[in-house]
């Protein structure tokens, strides 16, 4: 496999939403006492994470989060900066894909393949429509059938993140969701890089 010769990097992209009060799995309490689990009202106060896991010789993790929507436009920014490592982002992508007189194409160090589903950004002429020209520079779109995210390996990260991760269920304000994300992820990441498995888990979709 090419990841696996490095010739190649294989990259898992998706997005997750982290709520002000997250599902709680399990909990403890006294005998004979009555648990209580505080809750937070969740309306305007989601975090959404847009993540890429990077599989290969060099895995990695790399992520972005929004109190708004991840749309088509931010994916494409994310796939451009973070993923082609384009400098000036999806502004440059037509110039980089393109060129100009003798000016070369830009390609990306190492060729990459990004794994996605069919969620409407993905899928939006404001992504999908640039393939030709993210192709040119080294990065291919490849679409997993629909309704298949245990074949989407981030699914792992996620699920691993929020649950053994994610410790405080419940936060007050988009400021504190948003460290306990990155706190989260920076220990997914931290494995990732080092080799250890993500989850003792199943796969499963979150």
């Amino acid at each position: 496999m090419e990841a696996d010769a490095g010739t190649r990097d294989l990259i898992f992209l998706d997005e997750s939403g982290f709520a002000p009060t997250m599902p709680t799995g399990y909990t403890w309490s006294r005998t004979g006492q009555r648990a209580v689990v505080p809750r937070e009202d969740t309306r305007g106060r989601r975090v959404n994470v847009l993540g890429a896991l990077i599989a290969g010789t060099t895995p990695d993790l790399l992520w972005e989060r929004t109190p708004g929507k991840v749309d088509a436009a931010m994916l494409l920014e994310f796939v451009c900066s973070r993923l082609a490592g384009l400098s000036g982002g999806a502004a440059a992508l037509p110039l980089a894909a393109d060129g100009v007189g003798a000016l070369p194409v830009w390609r990306r160090s190492r060729p990459c393949t990004v794994v996605l589903d069919n969620a409407s950004a993905h899928v939006a002429k404001t992504f999908k429509g640039h393939r030709e020209q993210l192709a040119k520079i080294g990065v291919e779109l490849f679409y997993l059938p629909p309704r298949s995210p245990e074949l989407n390996d981030i699914e792992r990260v996620w699920r691993s993140a929020k649950y053994e991760d994610y410790p405080h269920r419940a936060h007050t304000s988009i400021e504190a969701i948003g460290t306990a994300v990155d706190q989260a992820l920076t220990r997914q990441k931290t494995r990732i890089q080092g080799g250890a498995p993500l989850t003792s888990g199943e796969r499963s979709d979150v």
